[in-house]
């Protein structure tokens, strides 16, 4: 997945147009919102355009210009916010922070050279939606937050294989269950090393192994220095 912001250009229809989506993927239109300005970063409004909510991204498409547009997936969102603090930004808009691939938010956003130079979308990690109508702002922001529990961040896969460690507990329902289960257990294993509870875990276990080579070794030295002191 690529994380961020970027470039949109994607559309169909006259005019303006409207965004291509991944209707293959379940992707879909959840709210339409005319006239609304964007602000990336630091920089100041575009012209207004038209933002496209859908199941799976935000899409901010310019209504003058049909190569301009942006987008961000929601899972690249990690918040969003109404914002109506005159002190924070000048107009009430919605607040988002983006985030970037890992190393690409060396340069802050606010830096002079995206504010007057050509801006790196791959950096930017705030954005402001400004309506022409305030009043919306809440709706918007519900919205939003639907589409964020449609969009919940993925939870990496643990490596295949078996977990060998169980708990005590575990083990003593297995025992309850029968043969049939297709799992076999000890009840009372020789070696504890892999009891996840209990005061037979694999740190105690570890710890143990090591106090007893310990007093092996002091033993050892021991009956050297009595071998000693009998020469």
């Amino acid at each position: 997945m690529v994380l961020g912001l970027r470039q949109f250009t994607q559309r169909t229809g006259e005019g303006a147009g409207e965004p291509i989506l991944d209707v293959n993927n379940g992707e879909e239109i959840m709210r339409v919102q005319p006239s609304v300005s964007i602000a990336l970063a630091n920089r100041s409004l575009e012209s207004p355009g038209t933002l496209y909510i859908t199941s799976k991204q935000v899409v901010w498409l310019s209504d003058v210009d049909r190569a301009k547009g942006y987008a961000v997936d929601f899972l690249s969102l990690s918040l969003h916010a109404v914002s109506r603090d005159p002190e924070a930004y000048h107009s009430p808009c919605i607040y988002t922070q983006i985030e970037v691939e890992d190393g690409d938010n060396d340069e802050s956003e606010g830096s002079d050279s995206e504010s007057v130079g050509v801006l790196d979308l791959s950096k930017v990690t705030e954005m402001r939606l400004i309506p022409s109508d305030s009043s919306q702002l809440d709706t918007l922001f519900e919205i939003f937050c639907e589409c964020a529990e449609l969009n919940p961040e993925p939870i990496e896969e643990e490596e295949e294989g078996h977990n060998w460690i169980f708990s005590a507990d575990q083990i003593e329902n297995e025992a309850t269950v029968g043969a049939d289960s297709g799992w076999h257990f000890f009840q009372d294993p020789p070696n504890s090393i892999g009891h996840s509870n209990g005061d037979h875990d694999l740190a105690n276990s570890v710890l143990q192994l090591q106090i007893n080579d310990q007093r092996f070794e002091d033993a050892e030295e021991m009956e050297r220095d009595n071998d000693s002191s009998k020469h």
